[in-house]
């Protein structure tokens, strides 16, 4: 098949809120090459990343009112005609899925409409450990539906390329493993990091150990909440940073009075600032329950922080127990602390483990220029193949 045009890539993503999966596929379309490339982008009517995206030259933006995260039978089936009808007026050569609900409802409308070239990111599979067995196996038999005609699946991490070799059917070369793009350099703002002291009344004396997650049961927020509990008892100049929010918001609050934490613990909502919140952060810490490869985890080792975060997912690919950071298991709350204790009375060790995360994130694995070329090239091969 040959062009004569520019290939038309519609992206499908359930909502542009502040996650890795968004930031990612934005950065992906900011690179991509006008002059063989028009972009259109469908998700959700509302988000954070909204205006982001609408100011990205040359991309479409096509916002449904039926999208949304949670199931509802009615919207998802006047979700799935409105892919298809978008698909079939627009002559819409390849269609690329973001995150599971989209990844689903875009596939299968890309299916029914006829379209060849039908290719999935995997930020995390939908199917995990933590659903009921009902929930579990009816994902799990979606996504092997989906991957069943899916020209290729990208994956963002080892473990993610490993699950679906052991959960999912079908040739194992559709699966292609192409990183996220983190520039350190971006996370690199001292003077952000003291005007977010300043903003909230930090000291320089303060140990800050911050979070920066959605407020939904995967992130488990509750336990940071709990950490914060146990450690500000022996560390009074400890101070704690949630940056984020959702649907845990009101439990968060309510954990916070509870444990008298209202003078420790700061909820700064969603930031578009998050390199400088970074910057003026001691420690980071991600108390997920499960994972694909969190991008806040990777923004943290970028702005040079050690890192302590629950072994899920390809977490443990990224920070190496003992040298970049330190892994536990999920819900480990006793765990959590003992090794956030040692990195706050150790700042030299905080110092090595954040300079070598750092360093370990300047390959070109990592870099925008990999994502780019080695995305564009699946297209390419695709679009021009036989």
């Amino acid at each position: 098949m040959g062009f004569d045009r520019k290939i038309s890539i519609l992206y499908v993503i359930t909502k542009l809120e502040l996650g890795g999966a968004q930031k990612h596929l934005l950065s992906l379309i900011r690179g991509l090459d006008r002059e063989r490339f028009n972009p259109y982008i469908l998700t959700a009517y509302d988000g954070l990343l909204v205006d982001a995206a609408k100011q990205i030259p040359g991309l479409k933006l096509i916002r449904c009112r039926f999208l949304e995260r949670p199931i509802h039978p009615v919207k998802d089936i006047l979700t799935l005609f409105f892919i298809y009808r978008f698909i079939r007026n627009n002559n819409i050569d390849i269609v690329h899925t973001h995150s599971s609900k989209a990844g689903i409802l875009g596939r299968l409308a890309a299916k029914a409409a006829g379209v060849k070239n039908i290719i999935h990111t995997v930020h995390g599979w939908s199917f995990h450990g933590y659903q009921p067995g009902t929930a579990y196996y009816f994902y799990l038999f979606l996504e092997r539906f989906c991957a069943s005609f899916s020209s290729l699946i990208i994956v963002v991490s080892q473990w993610d390329k490993r699950k679906a070799g052991q959960q999912l059917s079908g040739r194992q070369d559709k699966f292609r493993l192409i990183r996220y793009a983190i520039n350190p350099e971006e996370f690199r703002d001292e003077a952000g990091g003291s005007r977010v002291r300043n903003e909230f009344g930090l000291s320089e004396a303060d140990l800050i150990v911050g979070m920066v997650a959605c407020f939904k049961p995967q992130k488990s927020p509750l336990d940071f909440i709990e950490l914060a509990g146990v450690v500000a008892k022996d560390f009074p100049n400890a101070k704690f940073i949630l940056v984020g929010d959702g649907v845990l918001r009101k439990k968060i609050s309510a954990l916070i009075n509870k444990l008298n934490l209202k003078d420790r613990v700061i909820l700064t909502g969603w930031r578009d600032d998050v390199a400088s919140i970074l910057s003026c952060l001691d420690v980071f810490v991600l108390t997920s329950l499960w994972e694909g490869l969190p991008i806040a985890v990777l923004e943290a080792m970028a702005a040079g922080l050690p890192v302590i975060a629950t072994d899920t997912g390809g977490v443990s690919e990224v920070v190496l127990d003992g040298k970049t950071g330190y892994l536990v298991k999920p819900h480990d709350i006793q765990a959590l602390q003992k090794r956030l204790e040692e990195l706050l009375t150790k700042p030299y060790l905080r110092n090595e483990f954040g300079r070598l995360a750092s360093l370990s994130l300047g390959s070109y694995e990592y870099s925008s220029d990999n994502l780019l070329k080695n995305t564009t090239q699946l297209y390419l091969d695709l679009c021009f193949r036989g």
